[in-house]
């Protein structure tokens, strides 16, 4: 199939499509890594909203998209970041977003980002962080969920110093019900976690991070990291307790962190893991099987498309994520929530557009081809 794409420069070229759409994959009970996938939100375009108001979210594709990704045996990690937390989606709209997938998805493996953003900007101390914090595990917990301990830009302002985030952790940790991730988000992603754990290096941080594993053993099934840096990453997973798991956040190098050494490996939480959901799937599976080669030979490929969408300012990459999943039929428009659709430029949609498809990305290639034309349509292309 042959149609007309602009160049970096807006000069139109021809583009013939080359791959071939990746087979359809499931993750059994106990797959060889443990995978989940922050999963986006679908906008309802039809809100008399201003984007800069209260979300408003489709229920139903926002669902249905989350039934696609269970139904490979996928986790999903959900109400975080890639479902523009913070930047569209405000706490009650998480919860109501984690209330709905429970109800949907009750047997699915399901994680629930719980922080302190239903806290207004401003200073708070360390007293206020711990109650918001134990405010949102209660209703999460009240709903049957599992938890994923985020981030807080508030903590970050009220703590003094690494014993402040240890002993705050500790009491939220103490509280909850079951065994949480915690997740740790570099200021790529988030300029306003920079110092988190209230250190200055990467090593410091790691060691107040490990001091709160250590110290709550029971409570921890593991940490994800987002700091988009293997070594670091490998350096930290070498030295976690037996039992807590390192999920990779590293969305430029997770084949290789998945797969990982001698010395161990890493499980996976990664927004990536949503426009990617179904190399993932076929991927670990094959990995499962002990067809490392076919596991590489899957993702290998990908890293590209990710490293496009994750490009700095990295904390706009949920636009690629949807892009993708508007071009694949997942929702019927490109409206984001706080209106995101427009946080990249038509040269970043055009080689998203040609990786994906390199990659055997565009599970329907007709359909995929006559929105990339609507969108060039938008642009005057």
């Amino acid at each position: 199939m042959k149609f007309t794409l602009p160049d970096e420069t807006g000069r139109s070229l021809d583009y013939t499509l080359i791959g071939t759409p990746i087979g359809s994959a499931k993750l059994g009970a106990n797959p060889a890594r443990v995978v989940y996938s922050a999963a986006h939100v679908v906008a309802d375009p039809f809100s008399a909203n201003d984007p800069s108001g209260r979300a408003s979210v489709d229920w139903g594709k926002t669902m249905e998209f989350r039934r696609y990704l269970a139904g490979m045996g996928l986790g999903i990690a959900e109400a975080m970041d890639t479902a523009q937390r913070g930047m569209g989606l405000d706490w009650p709209g998480a919860l109501e977003l984690i209330r709905r997938t429970r109800a949907e998805l009750p047997d699915a493996l399901v994680a629930n980002g719980c922080g302190t953003d239903h806290l207004p900007p401003g200073e708070y101390s360390l007293d206020q962080v711990r109650a918001a914090y134990l405010e949102q595990v209660e209703a999460i917990q009240a709903l049957g969920g599992r938890i994923i301990l985020m981030a807080s830009r508030a903590l970050v302002k009220a703590a003094r110093g690494p014993e402040d985030y240890i002993k705050v952790y500790s009491d939220v940790l103490a509280a909850c019900d079951h065994p949480v991730v915690l997740h740790w988000l570099g200021e790529m992603f988030d300029p306003a976690l920079a110092g988190y754990w209230g250190v200055a290096t990467f090593e410091q941080a790691m060691e107040t991070a490990l001091a709160v594993i250590n110290g709550n053993i029971g409570k921890v099934d593991g940490i994800k990291i987002s700091l988009l840096d293997k070594d670091k990453e490998i350096q930290m997973r070498r030295r976690l307790p037996l039992g807590v798991k390192m999920y990779t956040g590293d969305d430029f190098n997770y084949p290789e962190l998945i797969e990982g050494d001698a010395q161990g490996y890493s499980h996976a939480l990664l927004g990536i893991f949503d426009p990617l959901a179904p190399a993932a799937a076929y991927a670990v599976q094959k990995l499962g099987e002990g067809d490392a080669k076919s596991f590489r030979a899957t993702l290998d490929p990908t890293v590209p498309l990710a490293r496009l969408i994750f490009r700095a300012p990295t904390q706009f990459y949920k636009t690629g994520v949807v892009f993708l999943a508007w071009l694949n039929g997942f929702q019927d428009h490109f409206i984001m929530l706080n209106g995101a659709q427009a946080m990249r430029p038509l040269p970043y949609f055009t080689e998203v557009f040609r990786l994906a498809d390199g990659c055997g990305l565009l599970r329907d290639p007709d359909l995929a081809v006559g929105r990339m034309k609507k969108l060039l349509g938008v642009y005057g292309v």
